[in-house]
């Protein structure tokens, strides 16, 4: 808030200045005119004097008119009236500035209509022009305070909607690392019942991985050759537990540096363990091809299944990704195609998008 305070007094400060600067120039050329005897620089410095007085009366007027735009709770029907009556006042004070200050102190004349005629303290020509302009200025401080508040509105919705995606994004990966550390978990359980040997190099791997899900996934994005290597040490961990598997792992890349939401790829090769290798009855086999090329991700995983796979699956890991991917990279494609033996999904992420989080 004392943010926005300090932005709405700069912008109102930087309003004043400028109008100033324009209102002595109009000033300025129009004294040549009314006052030709006059030297240029006693007109100048008479304008520079008359354009701070009226500040008297035109910085009241328009926070007075703010103030009741913005915070006075009333009908709009008094608001209108309210805002009449002060303006006529702001009218009477300009009069009474312009016709007994300005011209006999500062031009040390007498107030005219046309240079020759007298006029008086109000008539309708000059009180039409003290009105003009007022209501000038009251128009442009009033164009320049909404425009700053709408400005202030998208920011505040810009970032009202970016904590909320962040907050939803980290929902939707607090349900995605237990759901892997579940069924890691259930692997190693599985082989210390069988006292494999290779039980403490799984757990090995697998604190390697959950260092990964732990600090590294923590991170709104990662190098894509970062996670291609939690990949591999995922698969490293299954092939230790399926021994009728077999693995092609595939990679290109031609820009390892290039940044990527941490867990979305995962994901689909967890998928392929979980609702796939291990429901298979004999040999099994996964295919993982991952392209990078001039910003453009191509990633390809395909896995053998039953025929009929158990029907309470849940597939979290999908339905996850799934949102996360329309938060994070809403001009995707993402293709799944589940045939009676095969199940495969082709995902296209294009880094150049700019509507990519």
């Amino acid at each position: 808030m004392k943010s926005d305070s300090q932005s709405k007094w700069r912008i109102h400060l930087l309003f004043w200045i400028l109008y100033y600067i324009l209102e002595v120039y109009l000033d300025f050329y129009w004294s040549r005119y009314q006052f030709p005897d006059f030297k240029w620089t006693v007109r100048l410095q008479n304008t520079l004097m008359l354009e701070l007085g009226y500040f008297f009366v035109k910085i009241p007027l328009a926070y007075a008119l703010l103030y009741v735009y913005e915070k006075v709770d009333l009908k709009l029907a008094f608001k209108y009236i309210f805002c009449i009556f002060i303006v006529i006042t702001a009218v009477f004070g300009h009069r009474f500035l312009t016709h007994y200050i300005i011209y006999p102190e500062i031009y040390d004349v007498t107030e005219t209509l046309d240079g020759k005629h007298t006029s008086g303290f109000i008539n309708g020509y000059v009180a039409f022009n003290s009105f003009m302009d007022l209501i000038f200025m009251v128009g442009l401080i009033f164009g320049v305070e909404i425009t700053r508040q709408k400005n202030q509105l998208k920011d505040q919705i810009s970032q009202l909607k970016s904590e909320k995606l962040d907050q939803e994004l980290t929902m939707l990966k607090a349900q995605i690392n237990p759901h892997f550390l579940f069924n890691t978990l259930n692997n190693i359980y599985g082989m210390a019942l069988k006292k494999a040997d290779e039980t403490p190099d799984v757990i090995l791997q697998l604190s390697k991985v959950m260092r990964y899900n732990i600090y590294e996934a923590a991170e709104k994005t990662i190098s894509v050759a970062k996670d291609i290597e939690n990949i591999k040490d995922f698969i490293q961990i299954q092939k230790i537990r399926y021994r009728q598997l077999t693995v092609s792992f595939t990679e290109d890349i031609d820009h390892p540096s290039q940044e990527i939401s941490p867990l979305i790829l995962i994901q689909f090769v967890e998928n392929a363990f979980k609702h796939g290798v291990s429901e298979s009855l004999g040999e099994a086999f996964i295919t993982v091809d991952i392209r990078l090329k001039t910003g453009i991700l191509t990633y390809f995983i395909e896995n053998s299944k039953q025929q009929q796979p158990h029907e309470h699956s849940t597939k979290i890991g999908l339905k996850n990704i799934r949102r996360q991917l329309e938060l994070l990279y809403p001009n995707h494609t993402l293709s799944v195609e589940d045939k009676n033996n095969r199940y495969s999904v082709t995902l296209t992420i294009d880094f150049h998008d700019p509507t990519s989080y």
